[in-house]
């Protein structure tokens, strides 16, 4: 194992984490050939084959399962000694890891780029995923913050929020009740509704936004992707339970409404989220203060709309 690299173990932790080699490829911006070649060699170091195929899925051997903790061991170190270099370097030298649900992807690079332009000489690390990945990256120390609407609730996290998040109920321009005030929900909840998948955290707010009426939904159809989605509403396949913070260019182009439902919009928030534990890095505590300071009214210059009802939700954030 001498001649093993870090490169090798980051390649081969990762694949281990997705159980994929596509999907680490993605997660790296590798070649899935490179991601092979970098799990080869370490195979060879190792002497011992470190995952095994049964039908289309990868598993790890007794091998690879040893070879996983040391890995991250390994990694973990390498990145507490970047860290306890950073904070000589301070925020402007430094590396900022941070992660965010998929609904965030429409305003998170904003914010990013208004960070970095207040902080030059920050290297910005930045992924998207949804909210199991996210716990995972958070447990596993992969990131330094998190930003999700619904923080986890043990006592090994910190989550203070900084923004308003809406959910709403949106409908093609053409819909028979896209004019119609005060829908009661025992009618929207006819209509078809093509919604994001069982886990996702817009279907965990969709639970709590209809309640006990929740088993009423006419489910038509589950989809993983937002954009999807809207494309789905938008040809006129039925409604649809969204983040209002996804659908801004759509509703100022007129090709989404949203429906006037009693009881919506569903008005959650954002949080930062860190492990308590944690040693944040100045960049991170800087970036982190940022979002308490500025994110909301960044999110709506992003966005260039603010739902009527997220302007008193913000006020009481501040």
């Amino acid at each position: 194992m001498k001649n093993a690299t870090l490169r090798q173990l980051k390649v081969f932790e990762a694949v281990a984490r997705h159980r994929s080699f596509s999907r680490a490829a993605d997660e790296l911006y590798l070649t899935q050939p490179a991601v092979s070649t970098q799990v080869r060699k370490l195979e060879e170091h190792a002497g011992l084959p470190l995952f095994e195929q049964l039908g289309k899925k990868i598993h790890l051997t007794p091998a690879g399962a040893q070879m996983l903790q040391s890995s991250r061991e390994i990694i973990q170190k390498f990145k507490e000694a970047e860290e306890a270099m950073a904070q000589y370097k301070g925020v402007s030298g430094g590396r900022l890891n941070v992660s965010v649900i998929s609904a965030g992807d429409y305003f998170f690079p904003r914010l990013l780029v208004d960070f970095a332009q207040q902080h030059a000489g920050v290297t910005l690390n930045f992924g998207v995923c949804n909210r199991e990945e996210l716990l995972a990256q958070l447990h596993e120390n992969v990131t330094d913050l998190a930003v999700m609407v619904r923080p986890p609730e043990d006592a090994d996290t910190v989550a203070e929020p900084f923004a308003p998040h809406p959910y709403v109920i949106v409908a093609a321009p053409t819909h028979p009740l896209a004019r119609t005030p005060r829908i009661p929900v025992s009618r929207i909840v006819r209509d078809p509704f093509v919604v994001r998948e069982k886990g996702s955290d817009t279907w965990n707010s969709m639970a709590q936004a209809f309640g006990p009426q929740l088993p009423a939904v006419n489910v038509a159809m589950e989809i993983r992707s937002t954009e999807t989605i809207k494309q789905a509403v938008i040809a006129g396949m039925g409604v649809s339970f969204l983040s209002a913070h996804t659908i801004s260019r759509e509703l100022q182009s007129g090709s989404l409404v949203k429906l006037d439902v009693q009881g919506f919009p569903l008005m959650l928030n954002w949080y930062v989220v860190h492990r308590r534990a944690k040693r944040l890095p100045p960049v991170a505590q800087a970036f982190k203060d940022f979002l308490l300071a500025e994110g909301a009214d960044l999110i709506d210059q992003a966005l260039g709309f603010k739902p009527p009802a997220a302007r008193k939700t913000a006020r009481r954030l501040r």
